[in-house]
């Protein structure tokens, strides 16, 4: 017999794992979106990665509620320096990317 506390563990691991997949698919996006933008403005992309500093729960242009995520990344002009850079997605389109002011090669 299963009881509803074998239920209530089972939905939350199921929905821990469908959070976690859906994680890591919109971090994807993100690096896509820093690579594509770095390239773009000739800066590089150090250590390959974003990482989520925060998110939220907002509403898109259409009024439906979305997890807004701000994600960080470091990046290099000259090659000897490093600087910090923001990306911002609401659901899973980049709203934003911002570079720390930094030196022009």
């Amino acid at each position: 017999m299963v009881e509803l506390s074998d239920l209530f563990w089972l939905s939350i691991l199921i929905l821990g794992g469908w959070y976690w997949l859906s994680a890591r698919e919109i971090k994807d996006v993100a690096l896509k979106a820093v690579k594509e933008y770095c390239k773009e403005v000739d800066v590089e992309l150090l250590d390959e990665s974003v990482v989520l500093r925060g998110f939220w729960f907002k509403r898109n242009r259409q009024g439906r509620i979305k997890l807004w995520r701000s994600y960080i990344f470091e990046f290099s002009s000259t090659g000897d320096d490093r600087y910090k850079g923001k990306v911002i997605l609401l659901g899973n389109h980049t709203e934003s990317i911002q570079l720390e002011t930094h030196r022009l090669h």
